[in-house]
């Protein structure tokens, strides 16, 4: 397989996990990512009530650190770094969770494969299960999220170096 069709069935394969997700999640992980890059005037494009302003706000806030995470991932096969590494990556992650529009595992890893990259996979589900377990997400909504990180994602013994290729964006919609 040459290397322009391998990453053109990457890409394909990541707009279909994209596809799969809940509507919510998809405009959440829009939203993530809008801000964590500074695509556009994010505050202005996703902020519809009160509410959305003091959610985008406290994301905004959460997300200064995703550049600092991003420099800081340690290597897999040490513990330098590992704790404010995934300290920092918890804190962000249970900010995230606590809004309620990532619904499992598999859209947090998707969202955080993009604000990170592929160095940081290995740490994915601790962080995800740091953040999950912590009092300020709901009982019930604590269960389900630690349930959705299947044995398989819990258990990997290597994680692809592939970064990811497909960076979801939100379309405007104009009105006629």
């Amino acid at each position: 397989m040459s290397f322009m069709s391998s990453a053109a069935s990457s890409t394909i394969a990541e707009m279909r996990e994209f596809a799969s997700f809940a509507e919510d999640e998809r405009a959440f992980i829009e939203r993530s990512v809008d801000i964590a890059f500074g695509r556009g005037d994010a505050f202005k494009a996703w902020s519809r009530s009160a509410s959305d302003n003091s959610a985008i706000r406290s994301q905004y806030i959460a997300y200064r650190e995703i550049a600092a995470l991003r420099e800081a991932i340690p290597a897999a096969d040490g513990l330098d770094g590992v704790s404010g590494f995934v300290g920092g990556l918890i804190r962000v992650s249970a900010q995230d969770l606590a809004q309620e529009q990532l619904h499992g595992f598999a859209a947090y890893r998707f969202l955080y494969e993009r604000l990170l990259g592929a160095k940081a996979r290995s740490f994915l589900p601790a962080a995800f299960c740091g953040a999950a377990a912590l009092p300020q997400i709901r009982p019930e909504r604590r269960k389900m999220l630690l349930q959705s990180l299947s044995e398989t994602a819990a258990t990997a013994p290597a994680w692809s170096r592939r970064e990811p290729t497909f960076f979801p964006e939100g379309v405007a919609h104009e009105v006629a």
